[in-house]
């Protein structure tokens, strides 16, 4: 069950060279405040912007944060992180953005295209899913290994699954020319490292989607990365592709974090692709799930993906938060030989990518963790209240 984290299980590989920003409800500002981690501090970066968007939005935003110490500290990182319902002694880890859109690329790796349709051809049923996977990686799963989406080669691919009677909807937007790009979660819903994550209680299976996550300016520019768990009730999607919308967008069914790594000399929007990430499952039940992949494997690139999102048919004024696709969909039996995998209350999920730390959250029903109350409209009268509003 959720137990207080600490800053060295979440903390990147190399944190002196990273520029880490991120958001805390402080107790000593009274409300929720943009951050800069330096090394074990926390330093209150107000003055700059108060919100996570607005300040991803400030040209060349790493020279601006050269300059540490001048910056007024909060506390250490220890000192904000909880254990899934209790505060640190000085506030608590939020989410690292606030006001973006928070979108998603769906279908983005081969597993997980082939895992989708399995949902779709069983209808959502765990109890008939091996069979297929049986019946369709063969076929389906080596086509699709290395295929890079819209190619020549993808609608070769496709022509030979439609000859057979295999094609899908998920397949047309994993390796079609056009990109499925949807709504994951409202702005101000997301949840940070060390809260629990929801899970909808009309759902019997379901999985963590551990991805990367982009922070995207207004000009559509890659100024971030972070790590983020897309929780997916597998059963729900996979009685209807209509139904993503009450597939993904529940009381904390989005979690971010720990924090934003800006992209800089140490750090650029090629390292994105080269990041290894790796999901743990730890239930109290004894089960342990592992395992580990790699952005290298996309079907498109970040870069890509974010142009299927922002354009001259959609803009973001805010900017936003984009996942990018899962690159695993868990199906290690857990409760009975051919039930596949699901969450049980409880669950500690660990995502990780070295540059970027930990994303840690537990598992608990949507119906059981606090509502989201605290939205946009709270933060501008938070903000208002503390004087803040000219630097939003």
């Amino acid at each position: 069950m959720p137990r207080r984290i600490h800053s060295s299980e979440i903390a990147p590989a190399d944190p002196g060279r990273a520029t880490l920003v991120g958001r805390v409800w402080s107790n000593s500002t009274g409300g929720p405040t943009v951050v800069l981690l330096d090394d074990d501090v926390l330093r209150d970066l107000s003055e700059l912007s108060a919100t996570a968007a607005g300040l991803l939005e400030m040209p060349d935003i790493s020279s601006l944060l050269t300059n540490r110490s001048h910056f007024r500290a909060l506390g250490t990182l220890d000192d904000f992180l909880s254990d899934g319902g209790n505060s640190g002694r000085a506030g608590t880890l939020l989410a690292p953005c606030d006001l973006q859109a928070v979108k998603a690329a769906g279908v983005t790796f081969a597993d997980s295209m082939l895992e989708r349709v399995i949902e779709e051809r069983s209808n959502g049923d765990p109890a008939r899913a091996a069979d297929i996977r049986d019946q369709l990686r063969p076929i389906i799963g080596d086509n699709l290994r290395g295929v890079k989406a819209g190619s020549a080669e993808a609608r070769d691919v496709k022509v030979l699954l439609e000859k057979l009677g295999l094609w899908s909807q998920y397949l047309e937007v994993g390796i079609g020319p056009d990109a499925e790009i949807f709504t994951k979660a409202q702005p101000m819903s997301a949840v940070g490292a060390g809260a629990r994550v929801g899970i909808n209680s009309i759902s019997v299976w379901n999985n963590p989607e551990p991805e990367v996550v982009l922070a995207v300016s207004s000009r559509g520019e890659i100024v971030g990365v972070s790590l983020g768990n897309d929780v997916n009730l597998r059963d729900v999607e996979g009685r209807s592709a209509l139904l993503l919308g009450k597939a993904k967008d529940n009381n904390a069914s989005c979690a971010i974090g720990p924090f934003i790594r800006l992209v800089d000399d140490d750090f650029t929007v090629s390292d994105i692709q080269r990041l290894t990430v790796t999901l743990v499952v730890s239930g109290a039940d004894g089960f342990e799930l592992a395992a580990e992949s790699t952005m290298a494997s996309i079907s498109r690139s970040p870069a890509e993906l974010v142009a299927h999102a922002i354009g001259p048919s959609h803009q973001y004024p805010d900017g936003f938060m984009l996942f990018l696709g899962t690159m695993y969909a868990p199906i290690q039996d857990r409760r009975h030989p051919g039930s596949g995998f699901t969450h049980e209350i409880g669950d500690e999920v660990r995502i990780s990518a070295k540059p970027l730390g930990t994303l840690i959250n537990w598992v608990d029903r949507c119906d059981a963790i606090p509502p989201w109350t605290f939205g946009t409209l709270s933060l501008i009268r938070n903000l208002a209240a503390r004087g803040l509003i000219r630097t939003v």
